[in-house]
């Protein structure tokens, strides 16, 4: 039986999926600075090291496309939870809202994932985290109605308090995923035992916690 033989568009397709693939683990494992198009097209199986640029451009447009491919889903995630929470006041709803939707689509994907290790140096960088999360160019629909829910019920804090829990659940959030993620991968025993559902419900309680502690003036 001859097998079908894939159309310009659809080896165009595989490629660029190939590559995608590639970058992200590399970058995840490596660093994104580590890191160089020859050795990504030598990973996705291109002979030719000038794939990478030829599919995608700069560096940038493709760490560009890897944060897109997953942002769909997790904003397609938080939508449905945003509809849920309908006009909530509760804090832990949205701090739900703002958690859980990677986490399920990093639970999604199997393990290993490489994501959440590239998001976290996404972050990291200035001059790379315009490229994700509520520091993106173009905040996304779910996410922008999460942040604006969360100021409305969230506790009336003095500014340098805000903006340092603000910080503090920044950090929770986005490196607990890429802990959990590199644990899962190396199988850690602690990570094996919960799941990622037991993760995000003590992620949220963590992050719900810190936002309706008390607080001390300062002079």
């Amino acid at each position: 039986m001859a097998i079908p033989r894939l159309t310009r568009e659809q080896k165009v397709e595989t490629t660029r999926i190939a590559i995608l693939d590639a970058a992200e683990r590399l970058y995840a494992e490596h660093g994104i600075g580590a890191v160089s198009n020859r050795q990504i097209s030598e990973a996705a199986g291109q002979g030719n090291n000038t794939a990478v640029g030829y599919h995608f451009g700069t560096k940038i447009d493709l760490l560009q496309a890897i944060v897109q491919r997953h942002q769909e889903d997790v904003e397609a995630r938080r939508g449905i939870l945003v509809a849920d929470a309908g006009d909530s006041s509760d804090v832990r709803v949205w701090v739900d809202c703002l958690v859980r939707p990677t986490a399920d689509h990093l639970a999604s994907l199997g393990s290993p994932t490489w994501y959440a290790r590239l998001s976290a140096q996404l972050v990291a960088d200035p001059a790379l985290r315009g490229l994700f999360g509520p520091n993106a160019r173009s905040t996304p629909a779910a996410l922008l109605s999460v942040l604006r829910a969360l100021d409305q019920c969230r506790p009336d804090l003095p500014q340098t308090v805000r903006e340092q829990r603000d910080a503090m659940s920044r950090q929770l959030i986005t490196y607990g995923y890429a802990e959990r993620e590199e644990a899962l991968a190396v199988g850690r025993p602690a990570a094996l035992r919960h799941s990622w559902e037991v993760f995000t419900t003590g992620l949220v309680d963590a992050i719900t916690g810190l936002w309706l502690a008390p607080w001390t003036p300062v002079d």
